[in-house]
């Protein structure tokens, strides 16, 4: 006899099953309000560091999960290592946000895709780490840039 399925209170919601209670997440730019994710923030170079760190990366995205009962994590990293995959120059300026080098359709030959996945390998790496790290019944929340959002940071 098998063991029963793993219920997953998110993801069955999606599939419209009706759960006892909504399932909770905390969206990842709360975290960024934890006392334990200002002190990481603190000791890394830049944000794209951190996304590019699968220790640190795995730290910031379980911290909420320890400290309140979540039905799923939200993969900390960010919609532009997409770009910055692909070598066009992205930043991040304190108090202002992401800074992304202007891409122009006759500017498009600029961008490099060998080695878009070598370079993508940490965020990987995270993703594996923290799938390994959580419960069961947790769900592992990633996202997306659509191109539009992407090409207009």
């Amino acid at each position: 006899m098998s063991p029963a399925p793993v219920v997953k209170p998110l993801l069955a919601t999606v599939l419209g099953e009706r759960q006892e209670r909504p399932p909770v997440w905390i969206m990842r730019q709360a975290g960024r309000y934890l006392p334990e994710y200002r002190a990481i923030r603190e000791k890394v170079g830049s944000f794209l560091e951190l996304c590019y760190s699968p220790d640190l990366a795995t730290e910031v995205t379980l911290q909420p999960l320890r400290r309140f009962d979540l039905d799923a994590a939200i993969l900390f990293s960010d919609i532009l290592v997409i770009p910055d995959a692909l070598c066009q120059t992205v930043s991040f300026e304190t108090g202002e946000g992401p800074r992304l080098e202007p891409l122009h359709p006759d500017g498009l030959g600029r961008l490099r895709p060998d080695g878009f996945l070598d370079h993508l390998a940490p965020v990987l790496e995270t993703v594996s780490r923290i799938r390994s790290a959580i419960a069961p019944d947790k769900t592992l929340i990633g996202f997306c840039g659509s191109p539009w959002t992407v090409a207009t940071t």
